[in-house]
């Protein structure tokens, strides 16, 4: 299927709300330290439910140490600064896909790594300035999954 990183995620509620996509979904997640919260946080248990035993849920402390393992795969990631809208792809399984903090985005630095047609974007209204991260997660991962015909879901 595919992974789903948040690169030094900060807001419980939004991680809660990934693990419950990723739970039903089959997507792992990953998590970049430093996280702006802890793992036992009560708001991040309220929004992920009892979904957390059935998501895939590794921590890693680096992008680097993330990225080393899995491999050679392709990593999009999801910026109000990318110049592709995100159901221009053609995804396929194993796709890696990559989010920012709440309050900052990606880092340009990482950005700069990767080719400009996987840095990707939700169209908005103009003017505003980002969706909250958890739909973010959800319009990406549902659209990408479409083009698996939602292989392994029923």
């Amino acid at each position: 299927m595919f992974e789903l990183i948040l690169y030094q995620p900060e807001i419980p509620p939004n991680t809660g709300n990934i693990i419950r996509l990723c739970a039903n979904t089959g997507v792992r997640l990953h998590l970049i330290r430093p996280l702006g919260f802890e793992l036992d946080n009560k708001q991040l248990r309220r929004a992920g439910l009892d979904y957390h035993e059935f998501a895939s849920l590794q921590l890693h402390d680096s992008l680097a140490d993330c990225l080393g393992g899995l491999s050679e795969r392709r990593v999009f990631a999801v910026s109000t600064r990318g110049t592709h809208i995100y159901s221009e792809p053609r995804y396929q399984s194993g796709d890696i896909f990559l989010l920012g903090p709440e309050t900052r985005g990606l880092p340009q630095t990482v950005l700069d790594d990767l080719p400009a047609k996987q840095i990707l974007r939700i169209p908005m209204c103009p003017d505003n300035r980002s969706l909250n991260l958890s739909n973010a997660a959800a319009i990406l991962v549902y659209a990408a999954w479409s083009q698996l015909n939602f292989t392994g879901g029923e």
